[in-house]
């Protein structure tokens, strides 16, 4: 590895590969067959206390930062889970940073420890049908009534929704007409996932069959004034405290996940015989695994320096973003070559690649564009006007 870690870290990604061997490529493909949520991995991960890692000590977790969050999300990607692994728990992981940060005394011990234990389970209910990457112009509606708020919307692509009995959501609790600036009208609740209110419909998608995906219709759901996350209207601002973070988890993932892909392209180079040789002698075969080495590494590299300056408090908005840009895009590059190396045995599952080529997919697209965190660079690295 070309980021050095440290001897705990080292020891973090160790165990958890050791864990993962028990979940391997065979176990995802089946999961891949028949669409079974992977609770059994995400228990093991709990029993091995990993999920409380990025938590305070005080609520049962860990207390670590980011870094080690990243690695463990790493290690999941590049045992073979790739991102059905990682999109299983991750919210557990990290998804209630805003109750960390924001959460009263008495939120934080109530809710906190039941996600550590997975005696809870969480989902993520932002995106919204019409609005897509303009979050700001979110149209779910929640009115105050005496002690509890009404929400009426829609939600899209919200993860382990199937899965989930609570759900971080975030509505308007003023009209956008009344605002200075839409975000000024959004607040943030930490409630449950009432099925008596909320119509899940699953979305059948092209990869992770495992970890569903799901449409919410929410219709005049009740959620009392203690669930709201800090102040009202502010819920905006609290969402963006941890997309930095996000970023930096799904960049060590991806990255993760290239590796996977290519150590399986490695592989088959090196056995495959075609007109008494190796395909691995030829350079039309060499070069772009070698491309991919190089590319991997050096997104690796931005992924871990923008998890160091998280934890260390300072600025890494543009170290994050560039390396979610980074590692998506050699990951799709080290799996499109992995599935090429293979020839046509690439096009088939058993050999996984195929899988892999799927799954980088999502956060190649979500949860931000590579056309929108490139316009966000170029205006806040280069200088150059906004231009959306």
């Amino acid at each position: 590895m070309s980021v050095v870690l440290t001897a705990e870290q080292q020891q973090i990604r160790d165990n958890v590969l050791r864990l993962c061997q028990n979940f391997d490529d065979d176990y995802w493909l089946a999961r891949d067959t028949d669409g079974k949520f992977p609770e059994d991995f995400c228990q093991a991960i709990v029993d091995q206390g990993y999920m409380g890692i990025a938590m305070p000590e005080d609520y049962g977790g860990s207390g670590l930062g980011i870094t080690e969050a990243a690695v463990l999300a790493q290690a999941i990607t590049e045992s073979g889970a790739a991102n059905a692994g990682f999109a299983a728990l991750i919210i557990g992981i990290f998804g209630l940073n805003p109750v960390v940060v924001f959460g009263t005394e008495e939120q934080k011990r109530k809710w906190l420890p039941p996600i550590i234990r997975r005696e809870d389970v969480a989902c993520f209910a932002v995106t919204e049908p019409n609005t897509g990457l303009d979050t700001t112009r979110l149209k779910t509606k929640a009115r105050r009534q005496g002690d509890v708020y009404i929400v009426t919307g829609e939600k899209v692509w919200t993860s382990t929704a199937q899965q989930a009995n609570k759900m971080l959501l975030i509505a308007r609790t003023r009209p956008e007409e009344e605002t200075a600036r839409p975000i000024d009208g959004l607040s943030l609740f930490y409630t449950d996932l009432d099925h008596d209110y909320i119509q899940i419909r699953p979305i059948d998608k092209m990869g992770r069959k495992c970890v569903d995906s799901n449409q919410l219709y929410i219709d005049e759901l009740p959620v009392p004034k203690e669930h709201l996350i800090g102040e009202e209207g502010k819920g905006f601002r609290y969402l963006l405290h941890g997309l930095n973070a996000e970023r930096i988890l799904i960049s060590a993932s991806m990255v993760g996940l290239g590796r996977a892909a290519l150590e399986k392209a490695r592989k088959y180079a090196r056995d495959r015989v075609v007109f008494g040789r190796p395909i691995g002698m030829n350079q039309s075969i060499q070069h772009p695994l070698a491309e991919s080495w190089a590319e991997l590494e050096a997104a690796n590299l931005m992924a871990f320096t923008a998890a160091r300056l998280y934890d260390s408090g300072e600025e890494c908005g543009l170290q994050a973003n560039a390396a979610k840009y980074l590692a998506a895009e050699a990951a799709f590059k080290a799996c499109t070559n992995a599935v090429m190396t293979h020839g046509g045995m690439g096009y088939a599952k058993e050999f996984h690649v195929e899988r892999y080529l799927r799954e980088c997919l999502i956060h190649r697209l979500a949860p931000i564009s590579p056309q929108l965190i490139l316009s966000y660079l170029a205006e806040n690295a280069l200088g150059l006007p906004k231009s959306y």
